[in-house]
């Protein structure tokens, strides 16, 4: 998602700076229009606004520990992590001098390279007001979800709906086919009834790769809270299952 993102930040117009640990990214980094830095802390010496992309919750916490923002810069974490993760880091930042919020983002690679993303933000309305107008520059759709940790709730839920619609969409598409059916117009179909998801609407498309460890967030989330998920449960074998496959029609 992250190099999608600072294309559309230099396009509006933001000094836009970016550093990753994959030097090779250099190039890709300029092409886009943005100015590579040398080092994390190099970056956090320069940037008002800070868009953490990573995968994991260590790697939020450990990327924490080492970056030193301005006084009154603001932190956003991208990444899809366990709310409880970035409340902890919220209050060191604060007392640190600098604002720690949350931006999760949906829709998927293709809306990050039109640039038509949907953002919860979790965060003091103060901070939100401030962090949105960058936000705008990639998102077609910013929701204020709450406080800190919000932002990620509202993603897990996300994920959850959208993963299960998956799974049932296969398992729709998968009968048909065995019973002759033409899957491709089916789909179509389908998309004019109640049966219509985002998921189905992008069929053929999509990776599996994150979908496992958003499931597993959601366990963890929903253990945390004393909460029983079944359907979840099922949903994130079944994608541990089917992880190294693409969807695509002819698989049947």
């Amino acid at each position: 998602m992250g190099l999608p993102i600072i294309g559309h930040l230099a396009k509006k117009g933001f000094r836009t700076l970016a550093t990753d640990v994959d030097v090779s990214k250099k190039a890709l980094v300029e092409a886009r229009g943005a100015q590579w830095s040398p080092s994390l802390e190099a970056l956090a010496a320069e940037a008002t606004v800070m868009l953490v992309c990573v995968g994991f919750d260590r790697e939020l916490r450990e990327l924490f520990s080492r970056m030193k923002p301005n006084p009154g810069a603001i932190v956003a974490v991208l990444s899809t992590v366990n709310p409880r993760t970035v409340q902890e880091l919220a209050k060191q930042a604060e007392g640190r001098g600098f604002a720690l919020d949350e931006s999760t983002v949906c829709r998927g690679g293709r809306a990050a390279d039109e640039g038509t993303l949907l953002s919860f933000v979790g965060g003091p309305a103060a901070v939100v007001e401030r962090l949105t107008p960058v936000l705008r520059a990639y998102s077609s759709d910013v929701v204020h979800a709450g406080e800190v940790g919000a932002a990620q709730v509202a993603k897990a839920a996300n994920n959850l709906v959208l993963w299960a619609c998956l799974v049932a969409d296969h398992e729709a598409l998968a009968l048909a086919s065995r019973y002759g059916v033409d899957v491709e117009r089916l789909r179509s179909a389908l998309m004019l009834s109640s049966a219509a998801n985002d998921a189905l609407a992008k069929w053929g498309t999509q990776t599996m790769a994150w979908a496992e460890d958003d499931m597993a967030i959601v366990a963890e989330m929903a253990a945390e809270c004393g909460v029983a998920l079944p359907q979840a449960g099922l949903n994130r074998e079944i994608c541990r299952a089917l992880k190294p496959r693409r969807y695509k029609l002819d698989q049947y």
